[in-house]
């Protein structure tokens, strides 16, 4: 009867270790297929509000003479492309605050490893926990060192034999003001994840 019993406890515990060893499995699995393709995902998503300005417009038209006021216009325009040529050339890395956890079903999930990503040469990520809260942020603010904007990560829903997957990720150029959402679609093609496909699912 004893080595009955000692028998079950064994099975069990050894089913029990075998079932939490798999979860972890398909969690690092999930964690480093995320990594792989997040850079891309960066690339193609983030809002920088530095750029997020329109052209000057032409002064309106003088009611008097018929004709468009353009005096100071052209001025205008060359400061603004100035600026954005200079935006554009600059060498150092943009910084991106990305959202501490991965999003699941609406609430927090993992927390979201940026140590990979530490050296990347364009980008540099930042926990947004680390900033006031993103509402607050002024996203007329060019020269301050608060993030051009955020990044949210949600969890990877794949098929049933893991050679694809689909995410949802958000876009923000601070202030609450402005953002986007997307759907993504990602494929393993010859043992490598990208993207096949971003859908803009909403737009504020």
């Amino acid at each position: 009867m004893k080595l009955s019993k000692f028998i079950f406890i064994t099975i069990t515990l050894l089913s029990s270790f075998g079932c939490k060893k798999k979860e972890l499995s398909e969690s690092d699995f999930e964690k480093d297929v995320l990594n792989s393709v997040f850079l891309e995902i960066v690339d193609s998503i983030y809002m920088d509000r530095r750029t997020m300005d329109p052209p000057p417009f032409p002064r309106t038209v003088d009611f008097k003479t018929g004709k468009r006021d353009t005096v100071g216009y052209h001025d205008e325009l060359k400061r603004y492309q100035i600026e954005q040529d200079s935006i554009k050339n600059d060498k150092n890395r943009i910084l991106i605050g990305v959202h501490d956890f991965v999003v699941s079903n609406g609430i927090n999930d993992d927390k979201f490893d940026l140590t990979p990503f530490k050296n990347n040469k364009k980008f540099d990520f930042q926990y947004t926990s680390k900033f006031p809260e993103e509402r607050y942020w002024d996203i007329n603010d060019k020269k301050s060192k608060m993030p051009v904007g955020t990044i949210t990560i949600h969890k990877i829903h794949f098929n049933k034999n893991k050679t694809s997957g689909i995410l949802d990720a958000r876009a923000s150029c601070g202030g609450g003001k402005c953002g986007q959402g997307f759907q993504i679609t990602i494929e393993n093609k010859f043992g490598k994840w990208h993207i096949t496909k971003i859908e803009n699912t909403w737009v504020s």
